[in-house]
């Protein structure tokens, strides 16, 4: 028998499991301390209360007959890929239903797409980056070029003609950065891929922070839709971190060695995914909805101020960052020479907040931190408070 020897090539993935056990090993040690964790960048806002109340609908029809649904349709239910088609239509960007794949996680299929590629394909992925785009490569026996992300560059790495990708990643706003493209920036990018004949593979999870004049999805881009792949999520812009719904766009005429990527990804889908449950398709509509919109544009209205806290007290130091105007996260540069590491251990201890060390995220993340703004507004209020006393 003979198994995909590529897992042998991963690192450890160590980095929240080695945060997990540096706070328990303080708190253990200081069980009187109470630790304000601003690391992992899950939500803890409530659900909308009209996606709620459009679950609890569903949930009653599933108890009578005549509204009890089965199976869903192969690539989502019609009524939730034309909630989020009018969601693109607001932005300018026309896309079909056809064209709209409904998923489990944004995770689930950045990593599941790759299915469609050839492997041992060229990826092109920025350093630092969300940990799940490198390890897909690898696991698929994909060859794998990093494109740093500096000061310099304010972490937003620009194309390279003397590279060539088949395969582009990019994520805007970013994670772990919080940095954001302008469209000159994506234009860029898109004629980049049409000249190299690849395809972006563009993560839009956290586009519902931006509130400046900037794109919040590639099909925004003239020329997008011959070279790119969206995949979006209500993780974040609804809280369905713990309910998950997301949704990946493939256009309909996006070819590439004479194969149509739309058909392969529906192909595929209908082959290996289930759907999601009716009752959470029904919890997704209701968050693009006009209600369920604007009760989430709260939330993420909560998490940006409190992104503007850290970015206060930061800005008050003198410290580098970038980050928390347009996106839930705040990258800054460790102060004094500090290692990420070596100030992950001087919050900890010193201030008991937990964020994440840049070096878990690639090399390029050496001597940086993230922080989240996803925790309530005493906890971020209280952690800066902390922050200014030992800085």
């Amino acid at each position: 028998m003979k198994v995909n020897k590529n897992y042998a090539n991963l690192q450890e993935n160590y980095l929240f499991a080695e945060i997990g056990r540096k706070v328990r090993e303080y708190t253990a040690a200081n069980p009187d301390k109470k630790i304000i964790r601003m690391g992992i960048g899950d939500v803890t806002r409530p659900l909308a209360p009209a996606v709620i109340a459009a679950m609890q609908k569903a949930t009653s029809e599933m108890g009578v007959a005549e509204s009890f649904r089965g199976y869903g349709e192969d690539y989502g239910y019609v009524f939730l890929r034309e909630a989020i088609r009018g969601h693109y239509v607001k932005k300018g960007a026309d896309i079909t239903t056809e064209e709209i794949f409904v998923s489990d996680g944004a995770k689930s299929d950045v990593a599941n797409i790759l299915d469609i590629f050839a492997a041992g394909s060229m990826a092109l992925i920025p350093d630092p980056v969300y940990p799940v785009y490198l390890d897909t490569n690898i696991m698929a026996g994909n060859k794998v070029i990093l494109t740093p992300g500096t000061v310099e560059n304010n972490f937003l790495p620009m194309p390279d003609a003397t590279v060539d990708a088949d395969i582009i990643y990019l994520c805007s706003p970013n994670n772990p950065t919080g940095a954001v493209y302008s469209a000159e920036q994506l234009q860029k990018w898109v004629d980049y891929a049409n000249e190299k004949d690849a395809v972006i593979l563009y993560d839009s999870a956290y586009e519902a922070f931006i509130s400046e004049d900037l794109p919040s999805t590639i099909f925004q881009i003239p020329g997008a839709r011959e070279c790119a792949i969206e995949i979006g999520s209500l993780s974040k812009t609804a809280g369905f971190t713990g309910t998950r719904c997301a949704y990946t766009i493939v256009p309909e005429g996006l070819t590439r060695d004479g194969m149509n990527l739309n058909k392969m990804w529906r192909r595929r889908q209908s082959t290996k995914y289930n759907q999601l449950p009716y009752i959470i398709q029904r919890g997704a509509e209701a968050a693009f909805l006009a209600e369920g919109f604007a009760q989430n544009m709260k939330n993420v209205a909560y998490y940006l101020e409190n992104a503007t806290i850290i970015s206060k007290t930061l800005d008050e130091l003198g410290i580098w960052y970038c980050g928390g105007k347009n996106a839930p996260y705040v990258w800054l540069k460790c102060p004094n020479g500090c290692g990420s590491w070596e100030f992950f251990d001087k919050l900890l201890q010193e201030a008991n907040v937990v964020g994440t060390p840049g070096a878990g995220f690639g090399k390029q993340g050496e001597g940086f931190f993230r922080l989240s703004s996803f925790g309530s507004r005493e906890n971020t209020e209280e952690a800066m408070e902390r922050v200014r006393r030992i800085m």
